[in-house]
C-alpha cells in the first residue's frame, strides 16, 4: 500500500471512530507502527487529525472529549492489564466508589469476585458489570444520565455521595501529569469526580500510558490527593510517558506498572477475595521519597506502600479497618 492509500485509510478510520491506537491503525493498514506513527504525523501537520500517546483522535484540542464507542477502541489490551492488577488492591468486605470510564468498567468485571464488597459508582457500566454478582453490594448515586459515557451527573449525583466514607476510590480521566494531576474534559464529569475522591480514604487513578502527559480542561484530582497510580509499561520510544511517571513518583504517588518485563509480582500480590495476579501481569512499584498527605476529611493516614501493597497489616486488620471507616 502506497503512503497516500495508508493515509487516506487512517483518516477515514478516526473520522468513523474518533480515536483509534496506533496498534490497530497498523493493524488495519497492515504494517508497523513506526510506520503508522509517521503516516499520523503527516496527516497532524495538514491539521486533519490530533495525535496522541499511542493513537490518534479527531481534531480538537482541549475542548473535545470522546464518546464511549470511541473510547473502547483505545488501548484495549493496556486497560486489560491494568484492570487485572488494580483488582489485586481489592480485599474482601471492603467499600469502595468507582467512577465512570472504560478501564474502570474493565476493573469491575473482576470485582465481581470479590466477596463482601460494596461498590458505590455513578457509572451504569460499572454497575451492569455487577448486576449479576451475588457476593456485591451496588449501590448507584441519584442524577441526570449523561448518555455519551452512561455516567450520572450533576447535582443529585453530588448530593447523594455527601457524608459518604469508603475505603478506597477507583478513577479514571482523560489525562494525568504530574504538574495538575487527573483532568477530563467534561465540567459535569469533573465535579462529581471530585464529590468521590472526597468520600475515600485513598485514590486510585487507572490510566493506561496514553494519558500519562495529557492536560484536559477540567481537573478532577490534584496530584498531592492521588494514593496510587495504576499504569501499564510504557512503551520504549515514550519517553514523554517515563519522564511523567517518574514525576508523579518524584511527588509521593506509589506507582504500581502492570505487564512491565523487568518487574516482579511480588509477595502476597493477591489479598482476600481476589486472584492472584497472572504471570504476565508483573508491576513495579516506584517507593515512595516521603509520606503521603492525607485527603482532606477521609480521617486517619493513608497505608503505607509496603503496607497495602504487600498486606503486611493483614486481611483482619483491614476489615476492622473498613468498619471504621464505615462507622464514620
Amino acid at each position: 500500500m502506497f503512503a497516500a492509500e495508508r493515509r487516506q485509510l487512517i483518516l477515514e478510520m478516526v473520522r468513523a471512530n474518533g480515536a483509534v491506537s496506533l496498534r490497530e491503525l497498523a493493524r488495519v493498514v497492515q504494517t508497523s507502527e513506526v510506520t503508522v506513527r509517521r503516516d499520523v504525523r503527516a496527516l497532524e501537520a495538514e491539521g486533519l487529525l490530533d495525535r496522541r500517546h499511542g493513537g490518534a483522535v479527531l481534531p480538537g484540542g482541549f475542548t473535545r472529549e470522546s464518546g464511549f464507542p470511541q473510547k473502547s477502541h483505545l488501548a484495549t489490551a493496556e486497560k486489560t492489564a491494568i484492570a487485572d492488577l488494580a483488582a489485586n488492591f481489592v480485599e474482601e468486605g471492603e467499600a469502595i466508589v468507582v467512577g465512570a470510564g472504560t478501564t474502570t468498567q474493565e476493573l469491575a468485571r473482576r470485582l465481581a469476585r470479590v466477596p463482601g464488597l460494596t461498590v458505590v459508582t455513578n457509572s451504569l457500566l460499572v454497575a451492569q458489570a455487577l448486576a449479576h454478582a451475588n457476593r456485591v453490594e451496588v449501590v448507584m448515586t441519584g442524577g441526570t444520565l449523561r448518555g455519551s459515557n452512561y455516567a450520572l451527573v450533576g447535582s443529585g449525583a453530588e448530593q447523594s455521595l455527601h457524608g459518604l466514607r469508603v475505603s478506597r476510590a477507583f478513577l479514571s480521566g482523560s489525562g494525568l501529569t504530574a504538574e495538575r494531576g487527573l483532568s477530563t474534559s467534561n465540567m459535569l464529569s469533573a465535579s462529581v469526580d471530585r464529590a468521590l475522591v472526597q468520600a475515600a480514604a485513598e485514590v486510585v487513578v487507572l490510566a493506561d500510558h496514553t494519558k500519562l502527559g495529557t492536560d484536559t480542561m477540567f481537573q478532577t484530582v490534584p496530584t498531592d490527593l492521588i494514593t496510587r497510580l495504576v499504569t501499564d509499561e510504557p512503551p520504549a520510544h515514550d519517553d514523554r510517558a517515563a519522564t511523567e511517571l517518574q514525576a508523579l513518583a518524584d511527588q509521593g504517588v506509589q506507582i504500581a506498572v502492570a505487564g512491565g518485563q523487568g518487574g516482579s509480582a511480588g509477595a502476597g500480590a493477591g489479598g482476600p477475595g481476589s486472584d492472584a495476579v497472572p504471570a504476565r501481569q508483573q508491576r513495579r512499584d516506584v517507593p515512595l521519597p516521603g509520606p503521603r498527605r492525607q485527603v482532606p476529611g477521609a480521617g486517619g493516614q493513608l497505608r503505607s506502600a509496603s503496607a497495602s501493597m504487600l498486606g503486611e497489616q493483614g486481611p483482619g486488620a483491614e476489615r476492622a479497618r473498613v468498619a471504621d471507616l464505615r462507622r464514620r
